[in-house]
């Protein structure tokens, strides 16, 4: 005879209790995920830092971070010290007098210069005539479109080819891609990438540099753009020596240079400066 099945059901204090738990730990989580995202947001230059990004304003420092900065920065200057070390600058340096000896942290000497010289469609850095003009004869010297994802790559492309005049012993056109797009595709992005590199070689005669963070070099541009030479750029502490398909690695925004206000980027060329000539527009 099949016995009657009794089904006991919880007792109102169980109940309570098991729901009283789950209400804590609910609690205690949101708040951990809280008191994480706020310092995540109050650091978040630094994150991005060390991951090899550029923060949005590199341009103050305490006293602590100065000291943990220049530790490394001195220390990748000396193991390249008998290398080819240059900076790149823009309008946000402000005006700089390039008659006066240029050295990065007081002891290195400066091999090259690379100039912002345009951005976008219509846009011309307003220091580049001075900074362009002035350099020549005293660095290597290069000039650099920052291009803008949303806009046209043709009118971004004539742009830098209607600014900039190279001549022989100016380092190859560079284009410096850092955004994605926020109207189009990943694939239309990069054809167009394509016809501003191929407008301007067309126009120089020289295969063009691309510029970008490692990430978005490994994501985006290492398989699809192999075939031209890569400048870039990842700050992280760890890492020690330029990569062999690099032609130069920006392993710095925090550098100070005599006479520049504000903070600057640093650039290895891992070889010598006749090297990098040879690399140069004939």
């Amino acid at each position: 005879m099949e016995k009657k099945r009794i089904v006991r059901t919880p007792s109102k204090r169980k109940t309570s209790s098991s729901l009283g738990m789950k209400l804590v730990k609910g609690t205690f989580f949101s708040f951990l995920l809280v008191v994480l995202s706020v310092a995540m947001y109050q650091n978040r230059n630094r994150f991005l830092y060390y991951l090899g990004f550029k923060s949005n304003n590199p341009v103050l420092l305490n006293a602590k971070d100065r000291a943990v900065h220049d530790v490394h920065i001195n220390s990748i200057l000396k193991h390249y010290s008998n290398k080819t070390i240059g900076i790149d600058v823009s309008e946000y340096q402000g005006y700089i007098d390039w008659n006066v000896p240029k050295k990065l942290q007081e002891s290195y000497e400066i091999d090259f210069v690379i100039s912002r010289a345009t951005a976008g469609k219509n846009k011309v850095d307003t220091q580049f005539k001075h900074n362009w003009n002035t350099t020549k004869g005293k660095y290597i010297r290069g000039a650099y479109h920052y291009y803008r994802p949303n806009e046209n790559s043709i009118a971004q492309a004539e742009n830098f080819i209607k600014t900039v005049r190279l001549t022989k012993g100016d380092l190859p056109p560079i284009l410096d891609i850092e955004k994605l797009p926020k109207t189009q595709s990943i694939d239309s992005l990069k054809v167009g990438l394509r016809r501003w590199l191929v407008k301007v070689e067309e126009h120089y005669k020289v295969k063009p540099i691309i510029y970008s963070g490692e990430s978005y070099y490994s994501d985006f541009l290492k398989e699809e753009f192999s075939e031209y030479p890569f400048w870039i750029a990842n700050y992280n502490f760890w890492k020690k020596e330029v990569h062999r398909d690099w032609w130069f690695w920006q392993f710095t925004e925090k550098a100070q240079v005599s006479g520049i206000k504000g903070l600057v980027d640093v650039n290895i060329y891992d070889g010598l400066k006749v090297e990098l000539l040879e690399k140069c527009v004939k």
